[in-house]
């Protein structure tokens, strides 16, 4: 588990350089790759550190696609639906998530335990095949390519992309990324970036704070400390992932009617109360088969379709196009970081007091509410360069074009 994460971190950290050197298609592709290398890598591993090694290659491309994936997406994406549409990236990851779930459940009932491990970890080949095979019928990103000076080329993904006002766009884009002429890249840590810097943090780290990742990784575990039998656990385990794809089909149909904000303001109340129930039925012992199974299937319920949903969202929503791969990188690098001292620190304080493990994730969603109550901006209908300005990120040049656009819409 720890060695899978710590190729997260690495994976998120650095994916970012890559997607705009070559392109994120082109990372996509290699992604993809070590997707299948790790999963044929470690069924087949005959070492414990070629295991190690192949974990580790998986965990990297999981923090890869996790910074390139949803990034790529929000700049396909038009305005109205990119909300919806980098919410099918995370509705993906869940369906993984309940097919993970259940064809362990499944391969451990057919297999014996000394090779079940091998195919439990093995299937993951087939979408990996799958995902690198549909990574060529997809085009290359418009705003990528505009800032290689392949502007023709971005041009026609936008009109393949059905893009209603092409010429527009392709101004928002050429001036937002127009500080860049003369240099190598643009830097990260500046003050004018200041404010979506801590938003992508807050969100991030919020979201590992909220134990998603401990329940995920370790569902079987807990309803087993709940009283659960080894093999209820593993069935409660699938109601979990159920639940979680559920929930984020919901999210994917409102997250672009209601906003992002709506969304994290009735999740973090959700997930705080039922977090608490959990929390009360480890303090009082006894029968608490039923409240910690109903308090964690309403946790992953409200989760599913508030930061779920919203965070790959937003972090991909929040920064220029002049340095959103490095902003896609520090959320995803923070969302990883926190998964993994979280989830390292979660068997240790649960096999101590469930209860307290519990209490502290209710009382992080408390600080969540508040966070997205009084500081949280709402992003939604909004084009990736208005945001630039809305934020407070966008040129003297973007801006002015914002206001003269702004104007000629409101114009009768």
């Amino acid at each position: 588990m720890a060695v899978a994460l710590i190729g997260t971190i690495v994976g998120a950290f650095a994916a970012g350089r890559p997607a705009d050197r070559f392109g994120r298609r082109r990372v996509l592709f290699v992604l993809a790759a070590l997707y299948f290398v790790s999963a044929v890598g470690s069924a087949l591993a005959q070492t414990w550190f070629t295991f190690l090694f192949y974990r580790f290659l998986g965990g990297l491309a999981v923090g890869g696609s996790s910074v390139v994936a949803p990034m790529y997406i929000a700049e396909i994406a038009p305005a109205h639906l990119r909300g919806r549409l980098v919410a099918v990236n995370q509705l993906n990851v869940v369906t993984g998530i309940l097919l993970a779930f259940f064809s362990n459940y499944v391969i451990a009932q057919l297999l014996d335990p000394g090779v079940a491990w091998r195919w439990m970890l093995g299937v993951e080949a087939f979408p990996a095949a799958f995902f690198f095979v549909l990574l060529f019928f997809i085009p290359f990103s418009p705003r990528w390519l505009v800032r290689q000076g392949r502007v023709d080329e971005a041009r026609a993904v936008l009109e393949r992309l059905g893009e209603p006002d092409v010429e527009r766009e392709m101004a928002e884009i050429v001036t937002s990324l127009k500080e860049e002429t003369g240099r190598q890249e643009a830097r990260l840590f500046q003050r004018r970036y200041a404010f979506p810097i801590f938003l992508a943090w807050a969100i991030a780290m919020f979201n590992q704070l909220s134990g998603i990742n401990a329940l995920m990784y370790y569902a079987p575990r807990i309803f087993r400390m709940a009283g659960a039998a080894a093999d209820d656990a593993l069935l409660q385990a699938v109601a979990v992932g159920g639940t979680n794809l559920l929930f984020t089909i919901v999210a994917l149909f409102i997250i672009d009617r209601f906003g992002r904000r709506p969304l994290m303001l009735a999740g973090s109340v959700g997930t705080a109360a039922c977090l608490a129930l959990v929390a009360w039925a480890f303090h009082t012992g006894g029968a608490m088969g039923t409240p910690v199974l109903a308090g964690l299937l309403g946790f992953i319920a409200f989760f599913a379709f508030s930061q779920g949903a919203v965070i790959w969202v937003y972090i991909s929503e929040v920064f220029p196009n002049r340095v959103r791969s490095k902003g896609q990188s520090l959320g995803s690098f923070t969302h990883w970081f926190m998964a993994a001292a979280v989830s390292w620190t979660f068997p240790v304080v649960a096999e101590a007091s469930g209860a307290l493990a519990f209490a502290f994730f209710s009382a992080m969603m408390v600080l969540q509410f508040f966070f997205a109550w009084k500081v949280m901006p709402e992003t939604k209908g909004l084009s990736l360069e208005a945001l630039e300005v809305r934020l407070g990120a966008g040129t003297a040049e973007l801006e002015a074009l914002e206001r003269q656009l702004h104007d000629t819409r409101a114009r009768p």
